[in-house]
């Protein structure tokens, strides 16, 4: 970076930061929030599905709930050793909120935080069951996928390579959630849950967006933190998700 360019100009044009040394104070605030956000989302998400994998209807589906359980912990240790290079305390940030506390069903929390935590609202809300489940994790697995393309492209070199590396996964856990509904469709029965279950979740992981025209999107786009406002982001989604509910005939 130039001594004399300001440092938004650096970051708008393209640049990036790769150390912690030469991180500014506003911009290492903002970056600490967007992983901490992550962080708790991934562990949040994890204690959640960790609680019906003994309700999966066969050893496959078994297997495949424990990995995305287990990678969905592996990611969020991966994005903490990046914040311990600014000085958070890894051993103890992953037992200081519990996970998997929910709040009540019929709660409606918008986008808003809850708690000491920064998980996104979506996690705050229970999963009833394993087709409840499934729908949740094909719904936030497609946000997942579209909200990680996004942070791939992060200002700080560290983050955006680790943000990098887990996209095929969590591409991978849509892909399982998507496997998973498809069987479930094929029962009478179990499709009627699945339509009620997508009517509840679509409007909260709609909702973990964000807002659009926000005013925090053009601080972060600034630092080079987000480059696609969360309205065109929301927009990517609802197509991916409609073509594939719209297929099931679950829309």
């Amino acid at each position: 970076m130039s001594d004399t360019m300001p440092i938004e100009d650096y970051l708008v044009k393209g640049g990036v930061l790769s150390s912690p040394a030469n991180v500014p104070p506003r911009y290492r605030g903002e970056l600490l929030r967007l992983m901490a956000s992550f962080v708790d989302s991934e562990l949040a998400g994890s204690a959640g599905f960790a609680d019906v994998i003994n309700d999966a209807p066969g050893i496959q589906e078994r297997i495949s709930a424990a990995r995305i359980v287990l990678e969905k912990a592996d990611h969020a240790g991966k994005v903490l050793r990046v914040m311990e290079t600014f000085g958070a305390d890894g051993g103890r940030y992953a037992v200081h909120h519990p996970w998997a506390v929910r709040l009540a069903r019929e709660a409606d929390i918008g986008a808003a935080r809850q708690g000491g935590d920064m998980r996104l609202s979506v996690f705050h809300y229970p999963l009833t069951g394993w087709v409840d489940a499934v729908v949740m994790n094909v719904l936030m697995g497609q946000a997942s996928v579209v909200q990680l393309k996004e942070l791939a492209r992060v200002s700080y070199q560290p983050l955006a390579e680790v943000f990098r590396a887990i996209l095929p996964r969590e591409t991978r856990h849509a892909e399982l959630g998507l496997a998973g509904l498809l069987q479930i469709v094929d029962d009478a029965e179990a499709r009627a849950k699945a339509k009620a279950s997508v009517a509840y979740w679509y409007p909260r992981v709609a909702a973990s967006f964000g807002h659009s025209g926000s005013a925090r999107f053009e601080t972060l786009s600034r630092f080079g933190l987000r480059h696609t406002p969360n309205e065109t982001l929301l927009a990517e989604w609802r197509a991916e998700v409609d073509a594939q509910l719209s297929a099931l005939n679950l829309n």
